[in-house]
């Protein structure tokens, strides 16, 4: 256990509005990982427009965004927003979960919001109003869901790996 780590019994669950505001400030610094991964594969694929290459586009996308995620999560267990929060990310004893387990947590976050966005899709193309494609915004907040059931009010992918946000204020 490192020696910033708390004790087993200082874990409390940050609040859903919390999460969610953290969640939010996410999103905005995302904005910047996404625009200059995507310039950058643009400008070294000199792709046109945004239908070029877009099976590409997506993948360095997802792996940028994933490595934004883990070198902070590896480093102190926390983004920025996390830590504007007061929120880390630790294993079931308090310690920083290894690389490999990281990389899972990112990679098994996304199932349910993009099951989420299947759904709108269906919605959409069910009721012919394109305009339903605009719930996709929500989708990211479909995670919630499980910490309403879940018994420390965890996600469920934190659940699956035995990792956990903890609410890290001082007193």
């Amino acid at each position: 256990m490192h020696h910033n780590s708390p004790s087993r019994s200082d874990f409390s669950t940050p609040s859903r509005w919390r999460r969610f505001a953290c969640m939010m400030y996410e999103g905005v610094l995302l904005f910047g990982v996404v625009f200059l991964a995507g310039y950058l594969f643009d400008t070294l694929t000199q792709s046109r427009n945004a239908l070029m290459l877009r099976h590409g586009r997506q993948a360095i996308l997802f792996i940028a965004i994933g490595v934004y995620f883990i070198m902070c999560w590896r480093k102190r267990g926390q983004t920025l927003p996390m830590k504007t929060w007061n929120i880390r990310l630790v294993d079931r004893n308090g310690a920083s979960p290894p690389a490999g387990r990281l990389v899972l947590r990112y990679v098994l976050l996304w199932p349910i919001p993009l099951l989420a966005a299947l759904l709108v899709l269906a919605a959409s193309r069910a009721t012919g109003y394109s305009s339903t494609d605009l719930f996709i915004v929500f989708t990211p907040f479909t995670l919630f869901i499980w910490t309403w059931i879940d018994r420390d009010g965890q996600f469920l992918h934190d659940r699956i790996l035995g990792t956990r946000l903890i609410d890290v204020q001082k007193p």
